[in-house]
């Protein structure tokens, strides 16, 4: 099976053709303004190199992956996010703290959330809380009618445990409001109300982006001669139907370095181990736990928003390839050229020093003009390298979980800035095609069912059988073949404060892509 994977970063678009886990050609493009003529070029390139198209581009392709930041960037940057409305169903309890009480007042401004607040929910036992107030919620339906809003996020108190309320809540708006896209909680975080609640008006005001995005995707693929089924990457380095994931894109936030994590794991064969992914402006280490991301069990913030729901276990610092360096201070980044490095780096005739121009006077990288940083003091070269050794060296240790060295596998365009020596680190990995691990990870990425849900009144065997059995729908739904899925990651814990044998259970399974299905 041929299959494309192409990652949109800040700098450069990494695209790889690859045939079963051959690969058959890799390329970098820069990204251009628009995204999507940088996507069409580099899918171009890509065929070109492919001596078995024959000029017939789209019938050699079986499916294609992309990875985007183009969600986090709308976080991050407030824009292009959608007015959207909040039902919370929570009253009496869960009243002094309205929605979006802890976001940042310029995503607020931007968002402008409706919020209505209503009778419902329940228990954490599983029991109402109150009856539901259904007029109270048609009368909301009619308010977000008047006001033009097209996204609702519906938020009822434990919903993860019973989904009741939020389902009927849904029934009830879009028997008013018909061209509605609704966002229900429980589909995405965890038990805690505010950061659950967080993370569905983050995905509320996502959805017009994410219809936008998966539109264009398609678009520019045509553009390039390329028929065929395209996905998704999510933040579990795994992938999504396009149209599945246009109504998550909160699933999408942190699919770069996932998909870099995931092309390091397949590189190398290793299924445990840590991945420095360098890129232009930050290294982001993680953690393989089976192959896959370690997955974050506490609350990660987005954009400043408080959230809890699936996110990898990453560790973002600003050293990068285009990181530019204070020669007063000897401070290295945050701050980074990014995309203008072949323009503003010293060794493309820029007049700016950056991490790069440091390795290429160092002898570990080797491009642009290296005479144009030979003037640079060897002493000083080596004193600033050493500063990014410990910046590496600290913040890896913070990624393990034990004192025992481990294996580092260096990945990402600027994975030259990672020496071969560390503490704490065995052996320092490299391997061919590192530099577009991530597009590599989107291409060869399976397709995930997760649930995390807590069962009552029923064995434990039952329980764990239930859950399984949900994640394996989840997953067929999302687009994996039926007889290739296998469950890697089970978690189960018996809650003594619930009554009837109550229990979490976190299941999840992976398998490979359907295509054609």
């Amino acid at each position: 099976m041929k299959r494309i994977g192409i990652d949109v970063g800040g700098t450069n678009t990494d695209a790889v053709l690859i045939d079963g886990t051959r690969i058959i050609a890799s390329m970098k493009v820069p990204t251009t303004a628009d995204v999507m003529t940088g996507v069409v070029n580099a899918t171009r390139g890509l065929m070109e190199r492919d001596p078995s198209s024959g000029g017939s581009r789209g019938q050699t392709v079986d499916a294609v992956m992309l990875g985007t930041t183009h969600f986090t960037n709308a976080v991050v940057e407030r824009a292009n996010l959608e007015r959207i409305a909040v039902i919370r169903i929570s009253l009496p309890a869960a009243a002094s703290l309205p929605p979006g009480v802890d976001w940042p007042a310029d995503i607020r401004e931007t968002v402008n959330p409706m919020i209505f607040m209503v009778d419902g929910g329940h228990e954490y036992d599983g029991r109402p809380l109150v009856p539901l107030d259904r007029k109270a919620i048609a009368k909301a339906a009619y308010r977000i009618a008047d006001a033009g809003i097209k996204s609702v996020a519906i938020v009822a108190l434990f919903s993860p445990l019973t989904t009741a309320c939020e389902e009927e809540a849904a029934d009830i708006v879009r028997s008013i409001v018909p061209d509605v896209r609704i966002t229900l909680s429980n589909t995405l975080g965890r038990i805690g109300l505010l950061e659950r609640e967080n993370v569905a008006m983050l995905n509320a005001a996502l959805q017009a982006i994410g219809r936008k995005t998966v539109d264009a995707f398609g678009k520019a693929l045509s553009e390039a001669g390329i028929d065929t089924p395209f996905y998704l990457t999510q933040n579990d380095g795994t992938v999504v139907i396009a149209e599945v994931a246009a109504q998550s894109p909160v699933y999408s936030f942190a699919s770069g370095p996932t998909n870099s994590m995931r092309g390091a794991a397949l590189l190398t064969g290793l299924q445990d181990a840590i991945v420095a992914d360098v890129g232009g402006t930050t290294t982001d280490i993680g953690c393989l736990v089976n192959g896959f991301p370690r997955e974050a069990n506490n609350i990660v913030e987005v954009g400043g928003v408080r959230t809890l729901f699936r996110m990898p276990d990453l560790l973002p610092i600003g050293l990068g390839g285009g990181s530019i360096v204070d020669l007063e201070t000897g401070r290295i980044g945050p701050r980074s050229v990014g995309y203008r490095i072949t323009d503003e780096a010293l060794v493309f005739g820029g007049t700016i020093l950056t991490a790069s121009d440091l390795a290429v006077a160092a002898e570990r990288a080797d491009f642009g003009d290296r005479r144009r940083v030979r003037k640079l003091d060897s002493g000083l070269v080596r004193h600033l390298l050493d500063r990014t050794v410990t910046m590496l060296e600290e913040n890896i240790d913070r990624m393990k979980t034990s004192a025992d060295p481990v294996d580092l596998i260096a990945v990402g365009g600027g994975a030259f800035l990672v020496p071969d020596k560390l503490a704490g680190v065995a052996r320092v990995l490299r391997v061919e095609h590192s530099d577009v691990a991530n597009a590599i990870g989107a291409a060869m990425a399976q397709v995930s069912g997760e649930i995390d849900q807590v069962f009552s009144g029923v064995s434990r065997d039952v329980a764990l059988a239930e859950a399984e059995n949900i994640a394996k729908s989840r997953a067929r739904e999302a687009g994996a073949r039926p007889d290739s899925l296998k469950t890697i990651e089970v978690e189960d814990i018996p809650l003594a404060y619930l009554p009837g044998g109550s229990r979490r259970v976190r299941v999840r399974v992976v398998g490979d892509i359907a295509y054609g299905a």
